[in-house]
This record gives C-alpha cells, structure tokens and sequence, in this order.
C-alpha cells in the first residue's frame, strides 16, 4: 500500500519485483486491486494446511507503504487515525483505522514507529490495504495541512514477503541474527535476512505466528531464493492469495470491503476498541471524533448487529451477500464464507442481529439460492492457535 500509482489500466496490473518468480513457479495469477498476484501454486487447501502445521511463504508487494515524517508526524497521525499513535514505541506496531468524518471506515492499518533518523524526527510507516492505498494516502496528505509533517508514498520503495506458521521462527533464525527471539507481536525491528537489509516485523494475517519483511525490490527474488531453500527441510511452501483468505477467516479476521465498509464505523464493526477517545495530543481532536462518540453511545444503548461466526452443519458454502434467516425472518446478510480446510466444514462471518447473536442460537440458517440451509452460531474466531 504506498502510492503514487503508477499509469495502470485493468487490462495492464503492476508487476510485483517477484513476478517472474511466480511464473516459473506455475502459479495461477488474478488482478487484485491493479496488481497482478498469484492466486494458488497448485492446491490452496494445501497452502493452506502448510501454514496451519509448517509454514507458507507470501509475496505481499500489492500492499501500501506510507511514510509519515517529522517533528509533527506524530500529532498528525493521532488527528488523522483513530488510534493513540503517539503512544506507540519506537519498534512496536499497532492496528488502526482511518475514519470519514462521519465515522465511517475507510481502511484498517497497521502504523509502525520506526527508529529517528535524527533527534526530534519521528518517523512511521502506516501500512495501507492495496485497494485502498490512493484514498489513504490521499486523506492522509489533505490532513497534514498545518502539521511539521511529511507524508511520502513509498509503495515503490518496498517488495513484501511474508513467511507465515509454526516453523517460520526457526526458518528466520536461520538466516538472521536479529533477536526474534526478543522481537514481540506487533513489533519490527530493522535487520538483514540472508543478507539482505530488512524491516522484520512480527506480524501477519493468518492466525499463525510468522513475520513480514520488508525489503527494497531490488532484493526480493533473492530474498525468496533463500527462504524457499531455509524452508524446504520443515516442508514451506509458496502460498497464494486464495489460501491466505481461507486462513483469515478462519482466524477471525475483518477484510476491509467485506465486514469493514464506509458504511460502518468501527463500534459497528466490533472493533470500537481501536477508538482512543482519551488521547491527549491536539486536544484530544481527531477526525470523526464527533461522529464516533454518537456511534459508541449507540452501540452501548443498542447494540447494532454483531459480527459472528457460522459453521455449517451441511456443505453448501455460503458466500458474501447471502442473507442470514431465523424463523422465516431476515436477521443478517453473510459478509465473509468459504469452506473451512482446518474444521472440514463451511464457514462463514456474517453481521446478524443481537437477539441472534449468541454462540449456540437455535433456528439460524442461511438462504442459499432460494434453500435455508442450518448453521450454528459461534463466536469468533473460528480458530486460535495454541501459543
């Protein structure tokens, strides 16, 4: 996620630096958000089992760097985010979103305080979604009007690699002698990795432990080449984009156009504990703050929908849009549904109302194609790994 984007049409998506790679590796390719990805290598099912048990390398390129510089980087970021970035210390991540003014979603981010490049210099770099990149950096740059503060899109700057799941630790600690085992969740420390300089970061978007790395393009295939070779002895493998939504689903994990929209705040989301109200800088303004604080007193007198989870107990597979019924009565719409290779069945989040919310509700199905087929609720998430 940085910007600037590059002259691209549909008919002709970026390139990531490790296109090639993918080819030869067999992949089949899709268009997301303008950039051409690999979808699968051959079974997703088993991209996905391989990060559950061994671990899964990714090429995340598509996402955006934002770097936000400067004595006021700070300040600005707490005004244009609803998170208490200034909080955050040098070295660790946070998760967040930035809001409309009318409270609504217009992307979730992880922001990173990076180390000063001289005294009094902050510096960060929020991580966009890629289909989001241009309007976050766009909102981004319209309010640091009046802030001591640089925002760059630095999209062009990075190529993104993840390796993901149980054995990632020990294909890492192979080929770096930065401390993982000191580095925390949510947490980047710079480092090399088989040479090559890197932002490690203790993050990912599976529900496994695994890091992302954050390199210059330049260095992408050979940083590849090296975890491929790690990895091979502890069975990773190259992963997809298909496999890495199947496993944060099941991990529980919003995905921003599907239960994250601008035509949800994040109280209606769930997620009303990303909203720092009590932050201090600026006064404590920050954008959407007016329309957040109505949205947390309505939350708190009337729960809106909840998000919840929906294991099926046939094997048709609910898919995003498909109402969620109770007695004859529409109480839901699915946001989120696939089936579930760790549970052996389909799943599904969906946004139900309150009085159906409840892990064990009796009488919940979904109308799939005209039929109203039984689910169970449950709460989210629908796997957790064991620490």
């Amino acid at each position: 996620m940085s910007h600037v984007p590059p002259s691209s049409t549909p008919s002709s998506p970026r390139l990531t630096a490790l296109d090639a790679v993918h080819r030869a590796l067999g992949a089949t390719m899709t268009d997301f958000a303008g950039w051409d990805m690999p979808l699968r290598y051959g079974s997703e099912r088993d991209e996905h089992n391989a990060v559950r048990t061994r671990a899964g390398l990714f090429d995340l390129s598509h996402m955006g760097e934002i770097t936000v510089s400067g004595p006021a980087a700070a300040q600005l970021l707490d005004y244009a985010l609803v998170g208490n970035i200034g909080s955050v210390a040098v070295g660790r991540a946070r998760y967040t979103m930035i809001c409309q003014e009318d409270g609504g979603i217009l992307d979730d981010l992880i922001v990173y305080r990076l180390a000063e490049d001289t005294p009094g210099a902050d510096t960060f770099m929020v991580v966009a979604n890629a289909s989001n990149a241009q309007t976050v950096l766009d909102a981004l740059t319209a309010r640091a009007a009046g802030f001591d503060a640089e925002v760059r899109d630095d999209r062009d700057a990075y190529a993104l690699l993840a390796v993901q799941g149980p054995e990632s630790p020990g294909i890492l600690k192979s080929l770096t002698d930065a401390d993982l085992d000191g580095l925390k969740y949510y947490a980047g420390l710079p480092g090399t990795v088989a040479g090559v300089p890197a932002l490690i970061a203790r993050t990912g978007y599976t529900g496994e432990d695994g890091f992302e790395l954050f390199v210059e393009p330049r260095y992408a295939e050979r940083l590849w080449q090296a975890l491929t070779e790690a990895g091979a002895g502890v069975g990773l493998v190259p992963c997809g984009l298909s496999c890495r939504d199947t496993l944060r689903l099941e991990a529980g994990m919003p995905l921003y156009g599907n239960e994250l929209t601008t035509g949800l705040t994040p109280f209606d989301a769930g997620l009303g504990r990303v909203v720092k109200f009590e932050k201090t800088s600026n006064g404590g303004d920050f954008v959407g703050r007016t329309a957040l604080t109505a949205a947390a007193e309505r939350a708190a007198s009337a729960p809106p929908r909840k998000l919840v989870g929906l294991v099926a107990e046939g094997r048709r597979v609910p898919r995003a849009g498909y109402q969620v019924v109770a007695g004859g009565v529409v109480v839901g719409e699915v946001t989120s549904g696939a089936p579930s290779p760790t549970l052996g069945k389909p799943i599904a989040m969906a946004y139900v109302d309150a009085s159906h919310a409840g892990p064990g509700t009796a009488g919940v199905g979904v109308d799939i194609r005209g039929s109203h087929e039984p689910y169970e609720v449950v709460a989210l998430p629908f796997y957790k790994r064991q620490k």
